[in-house]
């Protein structure tokens, strides 16, 4: 079974990057303050992914994210819109995990430093981090959230979430060669028509108000369970990359 980046995927071939909203509802407008829409530029090509506000200057996302330019909006529920409530804060740099992996699809996780730091208000807020270690049980409920497409032929401008289920490692293990349960999360009922898909990547599982979890990559099918970066074993990754840089510091700009 090939799996694929779940990042914009409905434009390319099968086996290449893509992620989207299936089977989930409109969310209720800025509701999820955390959330950030990534406009991405790569050799000419333009591509979408999500990300979550970490520290008033730091997006998470996915390492298959990456482009050589990156605008994170903030604040936003219709992209489509300028809404007054939006913040576009360009990409000063994109700091990729070290063993980040795309043959293996190891290691998918990234940090964003902004160039500004966000306004924080009730609509631009961080969300919370797990506790070192931490482990989801199988059969937690948690959301996703995200602008991919809600269909293979319908988009949306609208922000989407739908509720997943974590699943049983050996769910993941049995259908993609490099799940690896140490850093990875198997996340998706096979019997429900539920699940990311395409423009989600990067994009937050939340767990009780927490960040378990990164979109990462899932069959061609779009059908679940798919995987998810495990954020609480990047946890000294994380802060050790963030203390390097104090809110403001000047930085060159990403290139």
């Amino acid at each position: 079974m090939q799996p694929l980046l779940l990042l914009l995927a409905f434009l390319l071939s099968p086996g290449a990057e893509a992620g989207e909203i299936i089977g989930g509802q409109e969310a209720r407008p800025h509701s999820r303050p955390y959330m950030v829409f990534l406009d991405i530029q790569y050799a000419g090509n333009r591509s979408i992914c999500g990300g979550f506000l970490v520290r008033e200057d730091f997006v998470l996302t996915a390492a298959h994210c990456w482009g050589s330019t990156i605008i994170a909006i903030l604040g936003a529920h219709n992209i489509r819109r300028q809404e007054r409530t939006q913040q576009r804060i360009p990409v000063l740099r994109a700091i990729r995990h070290p063993q980040y992996s795309v043959q293996r699809l190891q290691n998918d996780i990234m940090l964003l430093k902004l160039r500004n730091r966000t306004r924080q208000n009730q609509v631009v807020r961080p969300v919370a981090l797990p506790q070192p270690q931490q482990r989801l049980r199988p059969g937690a409920l948690c959301t996703v959230a995200g602008w991919g497409r809600v269909s293979l032929n319908r988009g949306t401008n609208r922000l989407q979430e739908v509720q997943l289920r974590v699943q049983q490692d050996q769910q993941c293990s049995q259908l993609f060669q490099f799940y690896t349960s140490q850093t990875q999360i198997c996340v998706g009922d096979l019997r429900e028509r539920k699940s990311a898909f395409s423009g989600d990547s990067g994009g937050p599982l939340v767990c009780n108000n927490v960040a378990q979890g990164i979109v990462s990559y899932g069959k061609v099918s779009g059908t679940p369970p798919e995987v998810f970066t495990r954020i609480s074993s990047f946890l000294p990754w994380i802060r050790r990359t963030m203390r390097r840089f104090k809110p403001d510091q000047m930085e060159t700009p990403l290139r």
